[in-house]
């Protein structure tokens, strides 16, 4: 008995068993019924994404016009502004106007009322 028998060949080949599966499995977990679902499921996820992108951009767009308008209402209150103080500001000029023209036509003889009854009588 110089080496191994035969028999002590099959009893280590049967009882070598690896612990380890080295199997692929992955031909078994996308069965192709759920290959047919994974294009689906990419499908949706794109869809999502270019929702999501679609949203975005449409925040995006509203933002920037809110943003504009914002702008926009700045400008015309400044402007309001400077048109009210425009306004008192001529409002003041008419009434200093006013007051001179008065005075002017108060000293002038041309535009003294005549009372013409009392120089007929």
């Amino acid at each position: 008995m110089d080496g191994p028998s035969r028999e002590d060949e099959e009893d280590s080949t049967l009882t070598s068993i690896p612990l380890t599966d080295d199997t692929d499995h992955s031909s078994k977990i996308f069965s192709p019924r759920s290959q047919s679902l994974l294009p689906k499921m990419m499908n949706a996820d794109m869809d999502v994404d270019a929702e999501n992108q679609v949203e975005l951009e449409e925040k995006t767009r509203l933002i920037n016009q809110v943003l504009e308008l914002q702008h926009t209402l700045e400008d015309l209150s400044a402007r309001v502004d400077a048109v009210k103080e425009e306004n008192l500001k001529l409002k003041s000029e008419n009434q200093v106007l006013g007051q001179y023209i008065e005075n002017l036509m108060s000293a002038s003889s041309v535009f003294q009322t005549t009372d013409t009854k009392s120089k007929r009588k």
